[in-house]
């Protein structure tokens, strides 16, 4: 009884109390980890606070708005808890150009090579890539004229050659050195990185929220609490290693069914419904925590 009494003496924590409360939790975990980048490059509070402000703002206005309303100032003011007058200055701010770079590059220079491993017209009789001429029937220029659309062939092989991923034998013959594409990031490539990878993550783990009792995506990870230090260089090489061989095998499968081409070439509609996708693997190390239980999901 004198238990009871002593519990009842705190508010019990209604459904809604407690989701906020997890919310909470969550954005300062996901903060701390952000700032300790943005602090590393030196950005401000005041200029993250105007990204946020803006970002709440766009996203309230595209992504909020009611069916079959347009999105208007006062709403936005509403969701984001700004002033109608600061929802309209940000409003009025000129589009940002991202200077992120390594994006649309990244994923061309990658169809290059994935062509490269697998499109027989650039094999050899042992189904091996063969050294290509820069021009000519079935030479560099046309495997990226196939692979890779509209790029220029010199600013793809720049870029394969800065990677490490080709070597020129002559001035007119290029050798495939490595099957992936990975890239030697500069500091900007990998904050881009940052800026697209981890909303992915996010809204994988949005949508699992919201629709995961019928249609999840699949998201896990493995994890130990007390692992020697010793042993990690082998699970970094095994996980490094098992994590490519997956990503090759659905590589190979989603190439087959990509129709970029097949819009561009005017053999499909570009109207055609399709959807971006892809898996994301990702391997990290923490200092250890109290426990030393494992931890699967």
């Amino acid at each position: 009884m004198a238990g009871a009494l002593f519990w009842d003496k705190f508010p019990k924590m209604d459904a809604g109390t407690r989701m906020y409360q997890a919310l909470e939790d969550a954005v300062s975990n996901v903060l701390r980890a952000l700032f300790r980048v943005v602090l590393r490059h030196s950005m401000s509070y005041s200029a993250f606070d105007e990204l946020a402000r803006r970002a709440y703002v766009e996203v309230a206005m595209k992504d909020f708005a009611i069916e079959g309303k347009k999105s208007t100032i006062s709403r936005a003011s509403i969701l984001s808890g700004l002033t109608r007058k600061e929802v309209r200055r940000l409003l009025s701010l000129p589009v940002r150009e991202s200077v992120a770079v390594g994006g649309e590059r990244y994923n061309r220079a990658a169809r290059v090579l994935t062509g490269w491993v697998r499109d027989p017209s650039f094999l050899d009789t042992a189904g091996e890539p063969r050294a290509l001429q820069m021009d000519g029937p079935q030479g560099f220029a046309e495997l990226v004229r196939r692979h890779s659309g509209d790029m220029p062939a010199r600013a793809v092989l720049d870029e394969l050659q800065r990677v490490g991923a080709v070597e020129c034998l002559d001035d007119q013959h290029v050798q495939l050195h490595t099957r992936a594409f990975v890239p030697a990031c500069s500091a900007s490539d990998k904050l881009g990185i940052l800026g697209r990878d981890v909303p992915q993550l996010i809204a994988t783990i949005d949508h699992n929220i919201q629709h995961g009792a019928g249609d999840p995506h699949f998201q896990r990870k493995v994890m130990y609490d007390a692992i020697p230090r010793s042993d990690l260089p082998a699970f970094r090489k095994l996980s490094a290693t098992q994590a490519q061989s997956l990503l090759e095998r659905m590589d190979r499968w989603l190439q087959v069914r990509d129709r970029v081409d097949a819009a561009r070439n005017g053999e499909e509609s570009a109207a055609t419904p399709r959807r971006r996708v892809g898996l994301g693997i990702y391997y990290f190390e923490e200092p250890a925590a109290p426990t030393s239980q494992g931890e699967a999901g």
